[in-house]
């Protein structure tokens, strides 16, 4: 998410996380993280830099050390998101978009019995565009093509937008598209609004495993979705968790159906930890 954060002053520098629970310091290796994941039936959590960083993921142990460290055979432009099929398939959201004008949106798959690969791994690459995009950038009342939240979901992934246009921060719109490989018009689904200013732009997305609850992360607040119909997940009913802790939120997953897994770049002096978060 480089650095539009300058707009925003966390004041508060002590080492009180409030209502998140610090799991594990990470590394500076992963100094701008921006993307958590947990695999089927794998101890690991998934986690990768954002843009013009190195083309890799890595597996950390849930105290934070790397042990495990996958080269990508494919540019780092601007990823922002990590999620998994059931399968175990990891897919790279590169679909950060800060001023709205890219036309080589992206998402990678890496296919499971690959992860043991040395060397560059090789990607089925996605790409896609977005339906209602007509300038390339729009002008700022129409900037909402940014992207950091998606998940996989039905054999489809669920793309999350991230609104760059004044008083409206929070906007995000749904769009969905094929999970296998292919060039995609990207199908609108609905929008959501969690309010209109800076923090509550949307930084990562998550859905439980058995695909009860979605998760959406702002930077003051976790929002939860329930009882919706089909893959409209707004239809339902809408839960927000907030934050009592200021910091660059940018990963979240779910670790069990109460609990999160929540990750922050290093911004400020604070952040790059591994949290939890109790949904209660």
């Amino acid at each position: 998410m480089k650095k539009f954060l300058s707009l925003l002053i966390f004041i508060n520098f002590s080492c009180n996380t409030g209502n998140l629970t610090v799991i594990a310091d990470l590394p500076s290796t992963l100094d701008e993280v921006s993307g958590i994941e947990i695999l089927p039936n794998s101890k690991l959590l998934w986690m990768l830099n954002d843009g013009k960083n190195p083309s890799e993921i890595y597996g950390l142990n849930p105290k934070g050390k790397i042990k495990k460290v996958i080269k990508i055979n494919a540019k780092n432009h601007d990823w922002e998101e990590l999620t998994s099929d059931k399968k175990g398939n990891i897919y790279i959201g590169d679909f950060g978009n800060n001023l709205n004008k890219r036309k080589n949106l992206s998402i990678l798959k890496v296919n499971k019995d690959s992860l043991n690969n040395k060397g560059k791994i090789d990607i089925e690459r996605i790409t896609f565009h977005y339906p209602n995009q007509k300038k390339f950038p729009p002008k700022q009342s129409k900037m909402h093509f940014d992207c950091e939240a998606f998940f996989h979901y039905n054999d489809s992934l669920y793309l999350f937008t991230k609104s760059r246009e004044k008083n409206k921060y929070g906007k995000t719109n749904l769009y969905k598209i094929p999970a296998t490989q292919g060039d995609y018009e990207a199908q609108f689904i609905a929008s959501f609004k969690t309010c209109n200013e800076l923090p509550c732009w949307i930084t990562a997305a998550d859905i439980n495993d058995d695909n009860t609850q979605v998760a959406l992360l702002t930077l003051d607040a976790a929002w939860i979705f329930t009882e919706f119909s089909g893959d409209n997940f707004f239809s339902g009913t809408s839960t927000k968790y907030a934050f009592n802790f200021n910091s660059q939120k940018e990963g979240l997953c779910f670790k069990n159906d109460s609990t999160l897994y929540i990750t922050d770049e290093r911004t400020y002096g604070r952040g790059r930890n591994l949290y939890e978060f109790k949904l209660n």
